[in-house]
């Protein structure tokens, strides 16, 4: 077995921020000491069917918990689904009815062993407890907070300054999720940095309640497609891990060369020395953007829809996009960036692919620009400055953008 230092070291890979990191060192040497595996709580809301790769940032974290032997429990959020998560919203969200919660939590079901160890994971819905307590008991709870505390929070707050609605109900949101820390007598619980305030909740309501309150693990927020938005089925720039493998694949490959790295540190097993050579290649032009991410795209998809299938899918990818005659001498061009990332439009102007930006986002809307053999039909699409791209303007004209290094 390791130790409560190796365990903590392993836990705290990825993750954002341990409050607090000395509590959880002590719980576990007592777990250790007493042979008795820590508690650790998510809890995940079935607003919506699919579970994608953001998810499975923190459902990683749950799986390292499971290797170390500790008892993790995946809490289905039915009850408190129906409310919606304010966390981040600058109005009030339309809450889901019984049925579609009911339905989601369902497909939630089938979907997390594909990460989990279905032998040694629990899994709970918080209207075990929710929808048996009373209208007295709901008065009880709401009496172990105060509204200047909930004001605190960043979205609650920038909407009252702004005059903007916050309804009651939103306010025991937060309220509810510590009291699943109660209710389950969590130990750790893990949520994504956007859950702090919901976190920290569910650690003063178990001092309330008398209990040891829960140390918790914060890990990042996984972006989406678009690299600036947090990855989510409503704003379309997911994942699924449910998709076929072609998608999985080909989403993978649309992703900027920075989320490439981002998405190797968060998403796949390859160790940190094994990213950092990744890095290092990268820079020193060993390795091809276009080949990292095919091996990224390919680990992903034998890991969401079966083993071998990322072979097959990589080979259905190039079959496809070598029919594209792709000359075998592109002329490079080198740009200068304005920042981390340049609106593609511009880009393809100043290579002299287009006589001006609107020209440039003209031929976009027409669908004929591709980059890295991805069509781009977004005339608001940015481009990550790091590494270099294969823009195709027309149906013949290839170039590969390299940015301009600073004082050349």
């Amino acid at each position: 077995m390791l130790s409560a230092k190796e365990q903590l070291e392993i836990i705290k890979r990825g993750a954002v921020e341990v409050i607090v990191e000395a509590d959880l060192l002590k719980k576990l040497e007592r777990s250790i000491a007493k042979k008795q595996p820590l508690r650790i709580k998510a809890g995940f809301d079935p607003t919506a069917p699919d579970i994608h790769l953001g998810h499975t940032v923190l459902l990683n974290k749950m799986r390292q918990f499971q290797e170390l032997g500790h008892e993790v429990t995946f809490l289905i959020g039915d009850f408190t689904g129906m409310i919606g998560d304010p966390t981040g919203k600058s109005e009030t969200r339309k809450h889901l009815t019984k049925e579609e919660v009911v339905e989601n939590a369902r497909t939630y079901q089938q979907q997390i062993f594909k990460v989990l160890d279905k032998d040694r994971t629990k899994t709970a819905f918080n209207s075990e407890w929710m929808s048996k307590m009373t209208a007295e008991g709901m008065i009880q709870l709401a009496a172990r907070h105060t509204v200047a505390r909930m004001l605190e929070r960043e979205d609650f707050k920038k909407r009252y300054q702004a005059e903007l609605p916050i309804s009651i109900h939103e306010f025991l949101y937060p309220l509810i999720q510590g009291y699943d820390s109660v209710m389950m007598k969590a130990d750790v619980e893990l949520g994504g940095t956007d859950q702090k305030f919901n976190l920290l909740v569910g650690r003063e309501l178990q001092k309330e309640y008398g209990q040891e309150p829960q140390c918790i693990v914060m890990m990042p927020l996984l972006e989406g497609l678009d690299g600036v938005n947090k990855m989510s089925k409503s704003l379309g720039n997911y994942i699924g891990i449910n998709e076929p493998a072609r998608e999985v694949f080909g989403k993978v490959m649309s992703a900027s060369d920075t989320l490439m790295l981002r998405y190797y540190e968060l998403v796949s097993a390859v160790s940190m020395a094994e990213l950092e050579q990744i890095r290092k290649d990268l820079a020193a032009g060993v390795l091809h953007p276009m080949e990292a991410k095919k091996r990224l795209a390919s680990e992903v998809v034998d890991r969401f829809c079966g083993a071998g299938e990322g072979a097959k899918a990589r080979t259905e990818f190039e079959k496809v996009f070598s029919k594209k005659d792709m000359p075998g001498d592109i002329p490079v061009v080198e740009v200068a960036w304005e920042g981390e990332k340049m609106r593609l439009a511009k880009i393809i102007a100043l290579a002299g692919a287009a006589k001006s930006n609107s020209e440039a986002r003209r031929l976009i809307q027409q669908g004929a620009v591709e980059v890295d053999q991805r069509p781009v039909k977004d005339v608001d699409a940015e481009l990550s400055s790091s590494g270099e791209h294969i823009l195709r303007v027309g149906k013949k004209r290839f170039l590969k953008i390299r940015p301009k290094k600073q004082g050349s």
